[in-house]
């Protein structure tokens, strides 16, 4: 496969969790967020493992305990209470600083070069995400803050060690892996933090089953393929595409206004992605 198939493929995953606000919002119950998020990861790792059925051997427990951690556990424990602490858009913004981390990251942890472009190209996305997503109004929470960057920087550090820790084993496998060992992760906190489910309906069960097997399952394979094949700076980037379709599903499918700075916000994160990947590997 071209490495332009690649990056074409692995832009899916953050094209499609764009799409878990409407499905969270919509189809689930509210104000589980935790719960949401083991629901989301586990089922879908241990689907993969007896699938798979091969676990992880001598370091790679730890290995993996670390990246599922960082990629899934952490990330979205702490995405959640930005998500919850702040304005969504200020939330997303905060996110959006992750490929600017992986720049600085990935140098110290893979030897990897800064270049001006990188830093170049993350800062153009990070601003084309507060045109898409930034209200004057909104109100910032220190908690939510500290949040955000925390947020940011555990997935940023899950990108570079994914690419750095490469097992022998196929795709599936390593997903199943760090989806298991996230939903272990969070399996505490949730039955510690929040109450029990409501009976689920249809609906919820329908979007469960998506955010499991699409939003997860399906979705990290593609991303960490697309780790393995190219560089962290190149694939961080394409993180910017996640809120630019929450935005473009919102007004397709909730009929929510498109403003003229968010339609510039969508040739910056466009602009931004073209630039990380410009004959770079």
């Amino acid at each position: 496969m071209s490495r332009f198939l690649v990056l074409l493929t692995t832009a899916l995953a953050p094209m499609i969790w764009g799409s878990t606000y409407i499905v969270t919002t919509e189809l689930l119950p509210e104000d589980y967020p935790l719960t949401v998020a083991l629901l989301r990861a586990l089922p879908a790792g241990l689907l993969l493992l007896a699938f798979t059925r091969q676990l992880p051997r001598g370091e790679w427990w730890w290995k993996v305990f670390v990246l599922g951690g960082l990629n899934i556990a952490i990330f979205w424990w702490l995405l959640f209470i930005a998500a919850y602490r702040l304005p969504g858009g200020i939330a997303a913004t905060l996110g959006a600083i992750q490929p600017l981390i992986v720049v600085f990251v990935a140098y110290f942890a893979l030897g990897a070069p800064i270049r001006a472009v990188s830093i170049v190209a993350a800062i153009l996305g990070l601003i084309g995400v507060a045109l898409l997503l930034l209200n004057p109004a909104s109100e910032l929470d220190p908690v939510g803050v500290i949040a955000g960057f925390g947020g940011a920087f555990s997935m940023a550090c899950g990108v570079v060690l994914t690419r750095k820790w490469q097992p022998d084993v196929s795709l599936l496998t390593f997903t199943g892996w760090q989806l298991t060992a996230g939903g272990v992760l969070l399996l505490p906190m949730a039955l510690l933090m929040e109450p029990s489910l409501p009976p689920l309906n249809l609906n919820n069960a329908i979007g469960f089953i998506y955010l499991g097997l699409i939003g997860a399952a399906f979705t990290y394979a593609i991303w960490f393929r697309g780790i393995s094949l190219l560089s962290p700076n190149v694939v961080s980037p394409l993180g910017f595409l996640s809120p630019a379709m929450a935005v473009l599903l919102g007004w397709v499918l909730l009929g929510q206004d498109l403003r003229i700075e968010q339609v510039f916000g969508f040739g910056l994160v466009f602009v931004s992605i073209l630039l990380a990947g410009w004959r770079r590997t």
